[in-house]
C-alpha cells in the first residue's frame, strides 16, 4: 500500500465529475501522470470492482478511491507501457487498453487549419479512422463542438455510457478526440455531448462519418475506406475530354432505391448496379449517370435531398468500398458518375447537426436566416469559415475519394437569395441591403475554385432555377464557377407548348424558340429530371396530347427537338421505354413496357439519338456558342415547323433538324439548305423502327441552288406527322 500522504491523487470535486460525466477535461486526470520522479496511474471505470496494471510480467494493483466508487489510482513504473485487468463485483474479468495512456493523434497543423477554416481534406483527420497509434491498433475519433462542455464517443464497446471515453479537447479549434483501442471496422457509434448549461443531447450521429446503420437505426459506423484498388486509369486519364463543354454529354438520372428492386422488394445493391445499370446505361448511349443524392439520409421520401451523413455513402445500398465497385465499373464501360450534392440544407433529426453542440452551430440562430419553410430543414451558415469550410471539403471528398466526376448541386437559387420562398419581414437583408445571400455565392464560388483546380477533369452543374448571371462563368470573371447550369426555362417552355393540342400550338409558337435568345449565355443542360415527374405531373409521355399513337409521336417528336437542340442532355430513368405513370421511389420501374411496340420504339429512339449525338460533332461540339447554331425557319407559326442548323468544327459535317408539331404530313415542304448536294437523312423519328408511320425522304434529299430561307441552296422534302428529321451533308 502506498504511503497515505501520497493517496489519493487528485482532487475530490474533480473524480465526482468523472463518475458523473460531467469532467470535460478527463485526460488531465486519468492515465498516467508524473508526481515527481513517480508515475501514478488514474483509472475510471464503473463496471469494475478490482483493477491492476499489468507492466510487462508483472501486475501492479490499483487502489480504490475512497467514496469514489470505480475510480482507481496507483504507481506504475514504465510510463505509458501497461494494459489493464479488471473484475466485476459478480467475478467476471476483462482486459483493455487504456485509451488515457495514449497522446494526441492530431498534429498541431491540423488544428491550426482546423480552426482556420482552410483544411482542405477535414475528412482525413475529423471523424472516426482506423489507426495504428503508439504501436496499437483502434480508431481514432474527432468531432467539432466548440460549444460543448463535454463529449464522449459512445457505441456497444462502452455499454453507450458517455463517463467511459470522454474525448479531448483540442482548445480554440473546438475539436475534439480520442484514440480508443481496439476500435475496428463496422463498429457503431454516436457522440454523447454535455452542453454548457449542463444538458445531455440526444445522441449525434458523426458529421464527418464514413458509415451508418441501416435505417431506422441511424448511428455511424467506423468505416476504414483506404487501400481500394482502382482499375478506372484511363478513364481518369481521359476524362477531361468526356467533361468539356465541347463534347457529348448525355446523362441518365437515376433514383437507386427505384431504379430496379430485388427478390422481396429489397433495394438493388451497388455491386448488382454495377452490373445492371452500368450495363443498361451504357447499351442506351449514355454518357454519364447522374445519382440522386447518395449521402446517408434517415427518410426515404426525402429521395436523398435530406441528408444527414454528408461523407457516408447511403448503407441501403451496400458500404462505402461497394459504391467504389459501381463507380469503378462505370468508368471502365466509359461512362461518367455524377452525384446530386445537397449543400443547400440539411433535415432537423435529433441526430444529426441542427444544434449539434447545444448551439445553433451549423445553422444561423435566427430562423429567418437558417430555417427553410418549404422543406421544414435547416439552412447552413455559410458565413462560418468552420461550415464553409465543412462543405467545401464534402465537395472534394466524393471527387477524391471515391473517383466520382461531377456534382450537380440541388436547390442552388435557394441558396443565393435571402428572401428565397419568404414574404417581407421574413428574411435578413444582406449587408448592402440586398437579398443577394453574399456567404452562399461565395461558398459556391470558393467550393469551384477549389475542386476544379485539385482535380482537372471534373464538372459542376448548378440547379439554378433563376436569371442569376454568370453560373457557368469562371469566378475570375465574376461568375459562380460551375461547368454547367440545368436550362430550367426551356425545360418548362418546351413541356407546356408540348402539352397543348396540335391546334393551339400556333398561338404558343415563342415557347420553343424563345430558349435561342439566352441559348448562349451559360453552359447549359437540358434537364427532363425526376421532378417532372412527380407530386401530380405525371409522367412525360402523360403531358403529350391525343390518342396513343399521337401521344408516342410527340414524345418522339419532342425527343428529337431536345437532342437537337444547343445544350447537354439528361433524362431521368424511365423516360428512355417512355413510363406512362407517374414515377414512385417506393416501387420500380415498369420494365415491362419497354418490351411493347410504342414503349420499345422509344427506347430504340434514345439509342439511336445517343448514337448519333456522340458521333456527330455538329451537335455536341459548339453547344455553348452561338457559332454552333442558325435557325433556318423559326417563324413558320401556322404549320408548327421548326428548322435549323448545327454546326461544329469547320470540317464537320453539318446537320439540319426539321421539326413538325402537327399530326399534319407536310409533303411537298421546300427547305432551306447551306450547301447544294445530297443530304443524308440520318434519323426519322417517324421511322417503323420507333412505332411511326415510316413516311420520310428516301434516306436523303438533293439540294439545288435555288436558295430559300435565307439560305443559298434548297430541297423539297417530307415532314412526316409529329415527327422531327435530320439531315447531314455528306453523312
Amino acid at each position: 500500500m502506498d504511503k497515505a500522504q501520497d493517496f489519493p491523487v487528485g482532487d475530490a470535486d474533480a473524480f465526482t465529475a468523472l463518475r458523473h460525466g460531467r469532467h470535460g477535461d478527463p485526460f488531465a486526470i486519468l492515465g498516467p501522470h508524473k508526481r515527481g520522479r513517480a508515475t501514478w496511474l488514474t483509472v475510471f471505470d464503473p463496471g469494475a470492482e478490482v483493477m491492476a496494471a499489468r507492466v510487462g510480467d508483472r501486475r501492479h494493483l490499483l487502489h480504490p478511491v475512497p467514496g469514489q466508487p470505480g475510480i482507481f489510482q496507483g504507481k506504475v513504473p514504465g510510463g505509458r507501457k501497461y494494459r489493464l485487468e479488471a473484475r466485476s463485483a459478480t467475478g467476471r474479468d476483462w482486459e483493455m487498453e487504456d485509451p488515457y495512456r495514449f497522446g494526441p493523434v492530431l498534429g498541431e497543423m491540423d488544428e491550426y487549419l482546423l480552426g482556420e477554416g482552410t483544411h482542405r481534406r477535414m475528412w482525413q483527420v475529423l471523424g472516426a479512422h482506423v489507426i495504428e497509434h503508439e504501436g496499437v491498433r483502434g480508431t481514432h475519433f474527432a468531432v467539432w463542438a466548440p460549444n460543448a462542455a463535454r463529449v464522449s464517443v459512445v457505441g456497444a464497446f462502452n455499454a453507450w455510457d458517455g463517463r467511459r471515453h470522454v474525448m479531448r479537447s483540442r482548445g480554440a479549434s473546438g475539436v475534439w478526440e480520442i484514440f480508443v483501442p481496439g476500435i475496428a471496422e463496422g463498429e457503431a457509434y454516436k457522440y454523447e455531448i454535455l452542453t454548457r448549461d449542463g444538458h445531455i443531447l440526444p445522441l449525434k450521429a458523426d458529421p464527418v462519418g464514413y458509415g451508418s446503420e441501416h435505417a431506422p437505426s441511424n448511428a455511424s459506423v467506423v468505416r476504414d475506406i483506404s487501400g481500394y484498388g482502382w482499375s478506372d486509369d484511363g478513364w481518369m486519364q481521359e476524362r477531361m475530354l468526356r467533361n468539356t463543354r465541347n463534347a457529348p454529354i448525355s446523362i441518365y438520372e437515376v433514383h437507386l432505391g427505384s431504379w430496379r428492386k430485388k427478390e422481396g422488394g429489397r433495394f438493388i445493391s451497388y455491386k448488382e448496379a454495377a452490373d445492371e445499370l452500368v450495363g443498361h446505361a451504357r447499351d442506351m448511349g449514355f454518357t454519364h449517370i447522374e445519382f440522386l443524392p447518395l449521402s446517408e439520409y434517415p427518410f426515404d421520401g426525402s429521395w436523398g435531398y435530406q441528408p444527414v451523413g454528408l461523407f457516408a455513402p447511403t448503407i441501403r445500398f451496400g458500404p462505402p468500398h461497394e459504391f467504389r465497385d459501381l463507380v469503378n465499373a462505370a468508368h471502365r464501360a466509359g461512362l461518367g458518375v455524377i452525384l446530386d450534392w445537397v449543400p443547400g440544407h440539411f433535415p432537423t433529426d435529433a441526430h444529426g447537426l441542427g444544434r449539434f453542440d447545444g448551439t445553433p452551430l451549423y445553422e444561423h440562430a435566427d430562423p429567418r436566416e437558417g430555417f427553410h419553410q418549404d422543406w421544414n430543414t435547416l439552412i447552413f451558415n455559410y458565413g462560418r469559415t468552420e461550415v464553409r469550410n465543412y462543405l467545401i471539403s464534402n465537395a472534394l471528398y466524393w471527387l477524391e475519394e471515391y473517383h466520382v466526376d461531377g456534382l450537380r448541386v440541388d436547390a442552388v437559387a435557394s441558396m443565393l437569395y435571402r428572401d428565397y420562398s419568404r414574404s417581407e419581414g421574413q428574411w435578413v437583408p444582406n449587408k448592402d441591403g440586398g437579398r443577394e445571400n453574399y456567404e452562399a455565392i461565395s461558398m459556391l464560388q470558393a467550393m469551384n475554385t477549389l475542386v476544379y483546380g485539385e482535380l482537372p477533369g471534373i464538372l459542376t452543374a448548378a440547379e439554378e432555377s433563376t436569371s442569376f448571371p454568370k453560373v457557368s462563368a469562371p469566378v475570375d470573371q465574376g461568375g459562380l464557377g460551375f461547368g454547367y447550369k440545368w436550362n430550367m426555362g426551356w425545360m418548362n417552355d418546351t413541356l407546356d407548348y408540348m402539352k397543348r393540342e396540335p391546334v393551339h400550338r400556333k398561338h404558343h409558337h415563342h415557347q420553343m424558340t424563345f430558349g435561342l435568345h439566352y441559348a448562349f449565355s451559360e453552359n447549359f443542360i437540358l434537364p427532363l429530371s425526376h421532378d417532372e415527374v412527380v407530386h401530380g405531373k405525371g409522367s412525360i409521355l402523360g403531358r403529350m396530347p391525343g390518342d396513343d399513337w399521337q401521344q408516342f409521336a410527340n414524345l418522339r417528336a419532342y425527343y428529337g427537338f431536345m437532342w437537337g437542340h444547343p445544350g447537354k442532355k439528361l433524362l431521368f430513368m424511365g423516360q428512355e421505354f417512355a413510363q406512362r405513370e407517374e414515377w414512385n421511389h417506393e416501387g420500380q420501374l415498369p420494365w415491362h413496357y419497354a418490351d411493347t411496340h410504342f414503349h420499345g420504339g422509344v427506347l430504340r429512339l434514345v439509342q439511336d439519338l445517343n448514337r448519333l449525338y456522340r458521333e456527330t460533332p455538329a451537335l455536341y461540339q459548339k453547344d455553348a456558342e452561338p457559332e454552333g447554331f442558325q435557325w433556318i425557319e423559326a417563324s413558320d407559326e401556322d404549320t408548327s415547323v421548326y428548322s435549323w442548323i448545327r454546326r461544329g468544327r469547320p470540317r464537320d459535317p453539318e446537320v439540319v433538324v426539321v421539326c413538325n408539331f402537327t399530326p399534319v404530313p407536310r409533303e411537298g415542304y421546300r427547305l432551306g439548305l447551306p450547301s447544294e448536294g445530297h443530304w443524308h437523312e440520318v434519323l426519322n423519328t417517324d421511322s417503323e423502327r420507333y412505332g411511326g408511320t415510316n413516311m420520310g425522304n428516301g434516306g436523303g434529299v438533293d439540294a439545288t441552288a435555288e436558295g430559300w430561307q435565307g439560305q443559298p441552296a434548297s430541297a423539297v422534302i417530307t415532314v412526316p406527322p409529329l415527327a422531327t428529321v435530320y439531315f447531314m451533308r455528306g453523312g
